[in-house]
């Protein structure tokens, strides 16, 4: 019977763990004076979470962060679930009896809030234990004691943490699969990962977020294990050289066989193997660490955009008819298995009379256990200003495929538009090939029989110079038009720096938006992408040589000065660490920004 009802108990809490709640825990009675930690757990991705009023006690610190991964085994079958939580750590200032507000926060879209709660306040006890993260003194057990007094070991190859990659020599920007397992052959009841590792030099991807771990047995030197990879990750490494992996760390709890003994108390009456077949241990686990050399690519062709994997290209144009003044949109669609998230859209020379806008992104992106794989788009409106034929060129994109080493070139299609006249733009007013042509008739129209010659100083005359100089002076101003127009459009640095720099606006304005919908891996890729582009465009560092200290040589070279190297290379540093931290408070994440705001400014 006591089986059954403990039997029910066990489901029951499992089933109201699966809701979304926010789950308090802490102590219902302190003395004054005393510290102690107050809990709010979700079992679910949480982001603006916001705090009760802890009228009648001091907040020493939070709310502080963390997120947990717990897995469990039930029937050989194994589960995960992950936690987020937010703590504070309370200072009890008044006896009384105080009853706390409820704490809130954003699950999928939708806001839960806790139940408030009574803390009692009691006078100081100087026997009592006044320690730092109690939830009360609840007086032991002699059972418990009894079993603190026979602590278990868990021998260290009987239950490890292991990590492995799938190359160890990549080239620069070429995906490399990490795999983090737990080797065990005892029975855990749940994991914790409080931070992963800061992967400094890479631009890492979750593999295993929202899938079931994955678990089976193997034999090592003649001893069998249950195998469990409770994380999987994609690495690009972005600098050259030597790099090293730092391990994982991590907290499990294992349920090791003991063999208690009688103590000759009412408590041998409960020492039935059901309830005392074994005991909890808590064990700190560390992963190896891993070292990785990634090699520099070849010289790179100058179309290349910093694509590294094997892909395809395919183009599209919506309508080739149009009316001036109408838009059209163009298309460019890269496919493939690589660092498809960090592609940037290609240089296309669109007609001159073509108004371009900005190309707009859409991803889908398939994180699978090989790694990065799906399609990156491109689409660019194009506004064309005058009537006429023109050709969208055909484009050659190109990207290094680690397999064979070597740069290979994708053709995408070309396209031809007919423009028709349309409704003149507002926004225009410039001179067309049409109104040159007119001019040109308007020329051709002057007559060349003189007639009656005039005295010099007539009428007559005056008309006879104007109409001399004026084809010379017409002549002379389109080709001083041209030579500036030409001269423009020459300075590559100039307009490639424009474009870099309002295209670093742009991924601020996604970053912010992102920061506000608690999107962490958007907000760090916009963020991420807004510095490195802006530093690639202005000190003309191709994109296959961009890193660290190709930058900072850079920087050198251009005689910055020390204060400005000091805060755009601490802006990547933070960037590049604040991106492996997972539940940061948003006050980081703000900072980041403002600090990003303050490089490229500088820049």
């Amino acid at each position: 019977m006591r089986r059954h009802i403990l039997l029910i108990l066990f489901i029951t809490a499992q089933l109201m763990a699966g809701a979304q709640e926010i789950i308090v825990s802490a102590p219902s009675s302190v003395s004054a004076g005393q510290q102690f930690r107050v809990q709010f757990e979700v079992n679910d991705k949480a982001s603006n979470f916001r705090g009760p009023s802890f009228k009648g006690f001091s907040v020493l610190s939070g709310p502080n962060t963390s997120t947990s991964s717990s897995m469990s085994w039930i029937n050989g079958q194994m589960s995960r679930s992950v936690t987020y939580g937010f703590s504070y750590v309370l200072n009890a200032d008044q006896v009384g009896r105080y009853t706390i507000g409820a704490a809130s926060c954003v699950v999928d879209g939708k806001e839960i809030r806790s139940k408030p709660f009574t803390i009692t306040v009691t006078k100081a006890d100087p026997n009592a234990n006044q320690g730092y993260g109690g939830y009360g003194g609840r007086s032991q057990s002699p059972q418990q004691q009894q079993q603190q007094q026979q602590p278990t070991t868990i021998d260290a190859s009987s239950l490890y943490a292991s990590a492995t990659i799938n190359k160890s020599n990549p080239y620069k920007g070429e995906e490399v699969i990490i795999s983090y397992k737990i080797y065990t052959q005892v029975s855990l009841q749940q994991y914790q990962i409080d931070k992963l590792p800061g992967n400094k030099g890479f631009w890492s991807e979750d593999l295993s977020e929202g899938k079931q771990i994955k678990q089976y047995e193997e034999t090592i030197n003649g001893k069998r294990y249950l195998v469990a990879e409770i994380r999987r990750g994609a690495l690009f490494g972005q600098e050259v050289g030597a790099q090293k992996i730092a391990p994982l760390h991590l907290e499990v709890l294992a349920m090791v066989p003991v063999q208690r003994r009688r103590t000759g108390t009412i408590w041998d009456l409960f020492d039935d193997p059901f309830f005392n077949q074994a005991q909890a241990v808590k064990k700190e686990l560390s992963s190896n660490s891993l070292n990785i050399n990634v090699r520099p690519l070849p010289p790179a062709p100058d179309k290349f955009s910093g694509a590294v994997g094997t892909f395809s290209v395919k183009s599209s144009l919506d309508k080739n008819s149009v009316k001036a003044n109408e838009a059209i949109t163009y298309r460019l669609t890269v496919s493939g298995h690589g660092n498809l998230i960090l592609l940037d859209a290609p240089e296309i020379d669109f007609p001159k009379v073509f108004e371009v806008y900005d190309p707009k992104v859409s991803d889908k992106i398939n994180r699978g256990d090989n790694g990065i794989s799906g399609s990156r788009t491109f689409e660019w409106v194009l506004v064309p200003q005058s009537q006429g034929n023109y050709e969208i060129p055909a484009v050659d994109y190109v990207y290094f495929d680690p397999a064979s080493g070597q740069y290979k070139t994708l053709h995408a299609e070309g396209f031809s538009v007919k423009v028709d006249k349309g409704k003149p733009s507002d926004h225009n007013v410039s001179t067309s090939k049409n109104d040159v042509k007119l001019l040109n008739s308007d020329i051709n129209h002057i007559k060349t029989h003189i007639g009656q010659l005039h005295p010099t100083g007539t009428t007559s005359d005056t008309w006879q110079w104007i109409l001399l100089v004026l084809p010379v002076a017409a002549t002379v101003i389109l080709v001083l038009a041209g030579r500036k127009q030409q001269a423009i459009e020459s300075d590559e640095t100039s307009m490639k720096l424009r474009r870099a720099l309002k295209l670093a606006k742009k991924r601020l304005r996604n970053a912010e938006q992102h920061l506000a919908d608690g999107n962490d891996t958007a907000f760090y890729e916009e963020i991420y992408k807004a510095v490195w582009g802006c530093l690639s465009d202005k000190y003309n560092i191709p994109i296959s040589q961009l890193s660290r200290d190709t930058v900072a040589d850079r920087l050198q070279e251009k005689g910055i000065s020390q204060e400005h190297m000091s805060l755009i290379m601490g802006t990547l540093d933070d960037v590049d660490m604040a991106r492996f931290a997972p539940g940061d408070p948003s006050e980081q994440k703000k900072a980041i920004y403002e600090e990003t705001l303050k490089t490229i400014a500088t820049i």
